[in-house]
């Protein structure tokens, strides 16, 4: 049933927008800043970031606003309260001590993907990625591999709306190009991802399934490029990948 308008506070759904202004490429922002990128007015902008700031969520000082640590009660609180993290992360630790690499699990909103638990042997990315991380769909293992599991029409304008920015020069960034790679996807049960989140990093996703055979997450493993060819992986890792997506679809 839809809620009534009655029933919405319009002032958290302007203060949320404002939240989610933030993060790893605009850590720092001015209300003018919120104001364009929230299409809010630039006098409710301000209210809203001067609300965060004083209920300790946001520093400020004097012209450019940044979130504090408390934000991430409103984070991490949340994923603890989901049950997937908790039935997938027995499995990580053990898949991730057989393979001898790391191993996620995430969840796509929109066109990033969330990680939800993470298993870590040794780190592969210049940036720490935890419960919590996003990372763009389109780039990602595990993206790629959740994209496939919309409607084609969906996936398209998910792609066509998020900001293909290169993030290395192997990165794909024409909007067929990606819809190709998730065709792929689609067709063989997995991605493969060769440098295009990061120079010196490969990466390999499978879909996690439900008992309904419906994709309800992704699981990859990462690790360092080498002088091996980015298809030995497939052969090196995916028979592990696959124990796992068919022992969790039972407990999923």
């Amino acid at each position: 049933m839809a809620p009534r308008s009655t029933d919405i506070i319009a002032s958290l759904a302007k203060g949320l927008r404002v939240l989610e202004c933030f993060g790893a490429a605009s850590p720092r922002l001015s209300i003018t800043d919120v104001a364009a990128r929230t299409g809010l007015d630039r006098a409710t902008a301000r209210r809203c970031l001067l609300t965060l700031h004083h209920e300790g969520y946001a520093e400020y000082d004097g012209k450019f606003f940044t979130l504090t640590p408390r934000t991430l009660r409103l984070g991490m609180g949340a994923l603890a309260a989901l049950p997937l993290p908790q039935i997938v992360q027995p499995w990580l630790d053990q898949l991730t001590e057989t393979i001898g690499q790391s191993c996620s699990v995430s969840v796509l909103d929109g066109s990033e993907i969330v990680y939800l638990a993470r298993a870590a042997q040794k780190r592969v990315m210049s940036i720490g990625l935890m419960p919590g991380t996003r990372l763009p769909a389109h780039c990602t293992s595990m993206g790629r591999v959740l994209l496939a599991a919309l409607p084609e029409a969906e996936a398209r304008a998910l792609i066509e709306g998020a900001d293909l920015s290169p993030r290395t020069p192997r990165s794909l960034t024409d909007p067929d190009e990606i819809m190709a790679e998730i065709a792929r996807v689609r067709t063989q049960g997995y991605a493969l991802i060769d440098q295009e989140v990061e120079m010196g990093l490969r990466s390999l996703a499978v879909p996690l399934f439900d008992t309904h055979s419906r994709t309800i997450a992704a699981l990859n493993t990462g690790m360092a490029a080498t002088q091996d060819s980015a298809e030995a992986l497939v052969t090196a890792y995916l028979p592990a990948l696959k124990k796992v997506q068919s022992g969790l679809k039972r407990a999923l």
